[in-house]
């Protein structure tokens, strides 16, 4: 996800750098939300792994 958020970014700002200001505030649009749902999904993903280190840890005692 975070490679999209990338291209998308690097097509704004080509396309900006052309002159097509419609064109590179979408792909902005575009490349920020990719870049908050990837966030998002690594902030859950890494609350995930803390509370599953602790759940195998208490199991093996």
């Amino acid at each position: 996800m975070i490679k999209y958020a990338i291209i998308f970014a690097l097509i704004s700002l080509l396309a900006g750098a052309l002159g097509f200001g419609g064109v590179a505030a979408g792909a902005a649009g575009i490349a920020k939300i990719l870049f908050g749902l990837f966030l998002i999904l690594a902030l859950i993903f890494v609350v995930l792994a803390a509370l599953g280190v602790g759940a195998i840890s208490k199991g093996m005692k």
